[in-house]
């Protein structure tokens, strides 16, 4: 067995059966060990970043996720798309194909290089964007394709692998390698006695869950240790749905007063704050508002804990999950649940809002589906739904990369094929990655796809001082039209009334092929959780005078000053 054949034979024992990339000469040899095994396949994608979006996507879905690309131009090409991935602890390993051994020890001036030649340049590059990377030799192949993957399946983070091309084909041993890890014994019993005595001696507990429950597969476990103990639970942004949302003692959730100020008042309240899986940032905590330290209560991370600021290393969050629910008491705590969710709202020939367009979506996600929200103002849409207890919701909430919806929809649809994935874009971040709408066809998979059209950059227009100023818009397009560009079976339209956003959600349930919706809104029409945030930021933020212009700059076609809205008149399918 070779270098690439091992490598591509223990991903695919981890549960990685798609490859995304692009093909470059230097990785041929990569490609065809993925080509090879009978339990791999290829996912070309059009550019290299949406080849590692979809790979996140992937990863989000089914645990780990691979991409190939060439040395240097297509690597540093998808690089963001790995810095993201280890922003929000997505498990993505960056396989990369390099020159020969040869050419690498004479620094050898071949194609993709600098003219000072480093051939180890962009591999130290993504020494900071990853847990761990490595670069292969004629000496250290096996060894490091085993350390590397090790750190992959604890760590739950991106990784970077350079296989130079003879190496890729050299002969290694196969033997078997068992990557998982456990927990240290001691210190597992140690924090969960004191987890449990902690608990036990409150008054006022509350358990709030995060985005690490679902990348350390702790969704069980956590379930488990909310139903035992009886203590009320919410969440964090990234950490939605995690409980099923008609649970007694769920909260809803947390949005630091902005919005469901009974989840506020029991986190502010709180004696003893249980924080599983948190990661406190200011857009998916809505700000800094906690009244003290999140690691200074109890918070139980992947690969440790903390209790009252002392950490704890080396203990699975599961295993310590696990072991306090055997060891706690059941608090069996009342609360009065707030109403969580949109209200109904009837629909009319009225134009279209976010005050029609979420609750409308509330109504229409299912049990099973996937919805892919795009960064900007729609999490802030979305964040607020009542969910059903199956279905899953994934944002980019941390890193915010704009266009990261679309490639990673493609790869949601190719890990759970069974599942309806809704892509909610705006058309800003579409026109970045949108042609991977063209792949998604190739593949045959199905997703609704809605962009939301409200002429430019409605989140950035909210955030500057001018936000009629023409670096917030952008160049139009008839995008229900461009979804049938490619040779594919789709289904497209385009409203503006919340009648026929109504009418076009009811004609995707009778579609056997991807459907693609694009809804139009004024530019500065939002969700009213966006409005609060910004208001909220604007009056702690410190004023910065705009640019005084003596005449307004005015660009051809850019539809900057009116926020000019071109109403589709009527239902139509396009």
């Amino acid at each position: 067995m070779n270098t690439a054949e091992y490598l591509v034979k223990k991903l695919e024992e981890l549960g990685v059966n798609e490859f995304f990339g692009l093909p470059g000469d230097y990785n041929f040899n990569l490609l065809y060990a993925v080509e090879n095994n009978p339990n791999t396949c290829w996912i070309g994608c059009t550019n290299e970043l949406n080849a590692g979006y979809a790979a996140d996507g992937y990863a989000r879905m089914r645990g780990y996720g691979a991409l190939i690309t060439t040395y240097g131009v297509g690597e540093l090409s998808a690089m963001n798309a790995i810095a993201g991935s280890l922003a929000e602890n997505v498990p993505v390993i960056s396989i990369v194909g390099v020159p020969a051994t040869k050419t690498i020890e004479n620094k050898t001036c071949v194609h993709h290089n600098f003219q000072d030649v480093d051939y180890h340049a962009c591999y130290e590059a993504h020494k900071h964007v990853t847990a761990a990377a490595a670069f292969l030799t004629r000496d250290n192949a096996k060894m490091e394709i085993d350390r590397v993957l090790k750190t992959f399946v604890k760590e739950r983070k991106p990784v970077y692998i350079a296989v130079p091309l003879d190496i890729a084909k050299m002969e290694i041993s196969d033997k078997e390698v068992s990557y998982d890890w456990i927990s240290d014994e001691e210190t597992l019993r140690l924090v969960s006695n004191k987890i449990a005595a902690k608990i036990n001696n409150a008054q006022k507990p509350v358990i709030l869950g995060d985005l690490l429950v679902k990348r350390f597969d702790s969704r069980i476990e956590y379930k488990e240790f909310v139903e035992k103990t009886r203590i009320p639970t919410t969440n964090f942004l990234m950490g939605t749905n995690l409980i099923d949302m008609d649970y007694d003692l769920y909260l809803g959730g947390y949005y630091a007063g902005f919005e469901n100020p009974t989840a506020e008042k029991y986190v502010n309240e709180t004696d003893c704050l249980i924080a599983v899986g948190p990661v406190y940032t200011d857009l998916n905590a809505f700000g800094f508002n906690l009244p003290y330290k999140i690691n200074n209560q109890i918070a139980i991370y992947g690969t440790h804990t903390y209790v009252e600021g002392e950490k704890y290393d080396n203990v699975k969050m599961s295993d310590v999950l696990e072991a306090v629910t055997k060891l706690v008491d059941s608090k069996d705590m009342k609360i009065l649940k707030p109403a969580i969710g949109y209200e109904h709202k009837a629909s009319s020939p009225d134009a279209l809002t976010s005050e029609y367009i979420y609750p409308r979506l509330q109504e229409f996600i299912k049990d099973n589906d996937i919805i892919v929200a795009e960064t900007g103002i729609i999490p802030h849409g979305v964040a607020p739904m009542k969910f059903p207890a199956t279905a899953e919701l994934q944002t980019q909430t941390l890193w915010g990369s704009i266009g990261w919806a679309t490639p990673a929809a493609l790869g949601v649809c190719l890990a759970k094929p069974k599942s309806r994935v809704i892509l909610i874009t705006g058309e800003g971040s579409h026109q970045l990655t949108a042609m991977e709408i063209g792949n998604m066809l190739r593949r045959g998979v199905k997703p609704i796809v809605i962009v939301l059209n409200n002429k430019g950059y409605t989140i950035e227009r909210v955030l500057s001082e001018t936000p009629e100023d023409c670096f917030n818009d952008i160049m139009q397009m008839n995008y229900s039209k461009f979804a049938r560009v490619f040779e594919g079976d789709v289904w497209s339209t385009k409203v503006s009334t919340a009648d026929d956003f109504d009418k076009a959600l009811k004609v995707t349930q009778i579609m056997n092929k991807m459907c693609y919706i694009e809804i139009c809104t004024e530019a500065m029409d939002m969700p009213k959780l966006t409005q609060d945030l910004i208001a909220n930021f604007k009056s702690k933020a410190p004023k910065i005078e705009a640019v005084k212009k003596e005449e307004p700059v005015k660009l051809e076609n850019s539809g900057s000053m009116a926020f000019e809205t071109t109403v589709h008149k009527g239902f139509t399918e396009e």
